[in-house]
């Protein structure tokens, strides 16, 4: 098992392979988009297998697939069939914005795909195209319906953002009434591409749910899985549950299980900080297993103990605006 210098266990990976975007909401990038990354920046299939097949060996039992929009890369079904071949891992899963991805369902299945994280701000048509500037709230819609129809679970995770969506933090909690969904609220973070923008947020874990209890007082807290970043709440007579996720409060910090790769093969062991490693360049330079798993072992034996901490150390201003698409959201 990995261990960090602060006794955290490291079971969890969250795997970049894209950091372009169908999407462009206002809140990860800029209108325009990014300058997006050459194909021979990124990570090939054979290098991210490797790295993942090291790291598996490890002792990470989880790899969670993430962009970018994971599914705009071409051929990403071939990535996942060898990830999911791969002996040790326990549990593959996919974060998507849902536009292409139904007619892959029963193809995630076959695989043993048995979550999905759904990226879903609101429930209205008009503001969806007003958050991500792009018409395809209906696409997303029917991704939701093929994931429960094939009876994968389903976690749905809504940036909550002052004047933009707030009136669509009860209608989500809302659906939880019929759909077996977890709909976990998330405190915006300021990895939007442009950070002069961003100065603090107005919506905060407390006062999410606080709005939540003031309309269902018998909310109550659930039992967290272990190294849960959710707090988790169940509403009785609701097949669903709700939960907030403190991502720029960073209150969960003690117990991150979790490591990042970037779409070019920068390991981030915090969400907030520069980059520790650059593994591409290690497997381009003829680095052998041993030597990289060497590498990484000196990474997390000198890793920060939290966010904050990541953040006071990060070299460049722009580093800690990054978009998300770039880093691995």
């Amino acid at each position: 098992m990995l261990i960090d210098n602060h006794g955290r266990p490291i079971n969890y990976l969250r795997l970049a392979v894209t950091d372009r975007c169908n999407l462009r909401c206002f809140y990860c990038m800029p209108e325009d988009g990014l300058n997006w990354l050459s194909r021979t920046e990124l990570l090939s299939y054979e290098e991210l297998l490797r790295i993942s097949s090291m790291l598996v060996s490890m002792g990470v039992s989880k790899i969670r697939i993430t962009g970018g929009e994971p599914f705009v890369r071409r051929d990403l079904m071939q990535l996942l069939s060898s990830l999911a071949a791969l002996n040790g891992l326990d549990e593959l899963t996919i974060t998507t914005n849902g536009v292409l991805t139904a007619s892959y369902v029963n193809e995630l299945k076959r695989l043993g795909i048995r979550s999905v994280n759904l990226s879903l701000d609101t429930l209205d048509a008009a503001r969806f195209f007003t958050i991500t500037r792009r018409d395809e709230f209906a696409a997303v819609m029917h991704t939701l319906e093929e994931l429960l129809k094939h009876g994968i679970d389903v976690k749905i995770n809504t940036v909550v953002m002052e004047g933009k969506n707030t009136q669509d933090i009860l209608p989500l909690v809302e659906l939880t009434r019929e759909l077996p969904v977890s709909v976990r609220f998330i405190e915006e973070m300021p990895f939007n591409g442009d950070g002069h923008r961003f100065s603090g947020i107005a919506w905060d874990h407390v006062r999410i749910m606080n709005e939540i209890r003031q309309s269902y007082p018998h909310l109550t807290k659930a039992v967290d899985e272990p190294f849960s970043t959710a707090y988790n709440y169940t509403i009785p007579g609701h097949k669903g549950n709700v939960g907030v996720i403190a991502a720029y409060s960073r209150t969960f910090c003690g117990t991150c299980n979790r490591i990042r790769i970037t779409p070019t093969g920068i390991l981030k062991t915090c969400l907030y900080d520069d980059g520790v490693l650059n593994l591409r360049d290690k497997l381009r330079m003829g680095n052998t297993d041993e030597q990289i798993k060497q590498a990484l072992l000196q990474a997390l034996n000198n890793r920060v103990i939290d966010g904050h901490e990541a953040e006071r150390l990060v070299k460049s201003a722009a580093n800690i605006h990054q978009s998300m698409a770039a880093i691995g959201g």
